[in-house]
């Protein structure tokens, strides 16, 4: 895991819009996108298209990513609290 990813994941024991993940963290969407990408590709975290929406289909980050929110799955969690 990538320092970006460990800290990207810091933030998603919560659901998240897009929106508080670019703030919060102060990337550029290029570098938001990508590490959201690579993370949901290791199935570390779960895209939804609501708070309460999970997408189970595949999904494209790097083009429909700002609209979506975010949330670390199980499997995340456990890597992230492994290191």
């Amino acid at each position: 895991m990538t320092e970006e990813e460990f800290d990207l994941l810091d933030e998603l024991y919560f659901v998240q819009p897009y929106s508080y993940l670019s703030e919060t963290l102060g990337w550029d969407d290029e570098k938001l996108l990508t590490t959201l990408k690579s993370l949901h590709q290791k199935a570390f975290i779960k895209c939804l298209s609501a708070p309460d929406e999970e997408l189970f289909d595949q999904v494209d980050v790097l083009n429909k990513g700002k609209d979506l929110f975010y949330l670390a799955s199980k499997k995340g969690l456990m890597e992230h609290n492994a290191i």
